[in-house]
């Protein structure tokens, strides 16, 4: 593959386009969901759009998986530490590994309550009393507590690489022209 400054253009609107909806669905499911009683009307409608925003998600994401290990890619950026720089693609493909697994508790989850009934077929079927009665779910927090540190910490890296280092590390995934 020819060496290239930035990503490819898609592979740029996909990050930016998870980056905003994995922190929506992640916010929404600790800070909204999370507090929600069962009995909340509102709750069914949430959880649609949850559901619905997971479901984008891991579709999303394995299209720009593809792109990813097809289309050239910009040199691995150097952090200054050779353990750092060992761990940094694993902890890039480990988003790829969290959000399926995210995916697949979350279905796995609705299958065992039957949210397919009670919120995309709005049967009238009232919701779990608790979610936390299924280990998928369980499974599912776990998994998102990991997703959320991952972020984190990709934010600040990125931002270290930035603001502290001044390689310029956020111009490979933006727009514009690929190649010297």
């Amino acid at each position: 593959m020819k060496l290239v400054s930035r990503y490819h253009p898609l592979l740029v609107a996909l990050h930016w386009l998870l980056a905003f909806l994995i922190t929506a669905t992640l916010v929404g499911g600790f800070l909204v969901i999370g507090p929600m009683a069962s009995t909340d009307p509102e709750k069914k409608r949430v959880l649609m759009f949850h559901m619905s925003f997971g479901m984008a998600i891991a579709g999303l994401m394995l299209v720009r998986l593809f792109i990813r290990l097809v289309s050239a890619k910009p040199a691995e950026a150097a952090t200054g530490h050779a353990a750092l720089d060992r761990v940094v693609p694993y902890a890039h493909y480990a988003f790829y590994l969290l959000v399926v697994l995210m995916a697949g508790s979350g279905l796995a989850t609705a299958i065992l309550a039957g949210l397919n009934r009670s919120v995309f077929q709005d049967t009238g079927e009232p919701l779990p009393a608790s979610f936390a009665a299924y280990p998928t779910f369980a499974a599912h927090v776990v998994f998102a507590l990991a997703l959320a540190a991952l972020v984190l910490t990709h934010v600040i890296a990125a931002l270290y690489h930035q603001f502290f280092k001044h390689d310029r590390l956020l111009r490979r995934i933006w727009f514009g022209r690929r190649t010297a």
